[in-house]
């Protein structure tokens, strides 16, 4: 549901821009009527000037179709049974959260699935619990695009070596090397029940490293794409500064509004990427990275 409220919000900040964007073009074709009856602006100005206007009118209510589906996702997950439910326009305008360089690997213990995965290797041995427990890699997650140890090394060369071995080396770690009397049965379930952990921490890290990788990258194209929509301003204000003193056609104003117009929107989309990409991230430690939530 969160996602869909944040899609849902992303999309409110877009009508906002797209309001704001009418606003100029209803001033900019009143402008364009009145060079036309001074003899300055021919009267295909003037239409230029009514079609971007009602082009970025219809962008507007092509919104409303999308933001009305998310509402009713978010109206069902949220099982409100107010009738007429909705919720008002409400721009996301927020800070982004500060997403950390490195999050420990301690916090995925807290996932649903690895902690069903451990206990499942605990039931296949009585033992195994202590062994996978005190085994459980402690990286740093997203540090430097890897997995890295919190030791030195890398995890794949360091610890991970050792499950690459299979049941055999964790049932030398579960004995402190110690043979024990197995039933071909309990190796058979410890093994599957070891390697089903493993799939399942590995699975986990990989979504934990993609999310950050996700972030890192969305970041930087939300810093590009400011910078674009900046010089676009400024680019259709020279133009608009032009068109009035009848330099340019209102042409230059038309591609001067419309390069504005979709880097605004371009923008809005990665922030709202920002903001679901960290839910994503939140979900996949397991909630959220504040190290004070380390299990004990």
């Amino acid at each position: 549901m969160a996602s869909s409220y944040l899609e849902m919000r992303g999309l409110d900040m877009q009508k906002q821009l797209l309001q704001a964007d009418v606003d100029e073009l209803t001033a900019q074709l009143k402008l364009a009527k009145q060079l036309f009856e001074g003899g300055v602006d021919t009267e295909a100005d003037v239409e230029l000037a009514k079609t971007q206007l009602e082009s970025t009118r219809a962008q507007m209510i092509d919104i409303g179709i999308v933001r009305a589906q998310l509402e009713h996702i978010v109206g069902t997950i949220a099982d409100y049974k107010i009738p007429n439910f909705s919720l008002a326009p409400s721009p996301l305008n927020l800070a982004l959260p500060k997403i950390p360089l490195g999050v420990p690997s301690q916090l995925l213990e807290r996932r649903p699935d690895i902690a069903i995965a451990e206990r499942q290797a605990a039931a296949a041995n009585a033992q195994i619990g202590i062994a996978i427990s005190a085994f459980y890699p402690t990286i740093a997650l997203g540090a430097s695009g890897g997995f890295e140890s919190t030791h030195g090394g890398t995890w794949i060369q360091g610890p991970s070596s050792l499950w690459s071995l299979g049941a055999s080396a964790m049932e030398l770690l579960v004995d402190g090397g110690r043979r024990h009397a197995y039933t071909a049965q309990a190796r058979d379930q410890f093994e599957a029940a070891a390697n089903n952990y493993k799939g399942v921490v590995f699975l986990a890290f990989n979504e934990v490293e993609d999310d950050l990788s996700d972030l890192r990258i969305l970041e930087q194209e939300d810093v590009a794409q400011r910078a674009a929509v900046d010089s676009a301003q400024r680019a259709l204000d020279i133009t608009n500064q032009e068109y009035a003193g009848g330099v340019v056609s209102y042409l230059q104003v038309l591609i001067a509004e419309n390069a504005l117009i979709q880097n605004q929107r371009t923008l809005a989309n990665l922030e709202t990427a920002q903001f679901t990409g960290s839910v994503q991230l939140i979900a996949a430690l397991g909630g959220g990275w504040d190290t004070n939530q380390l299990p004990h």
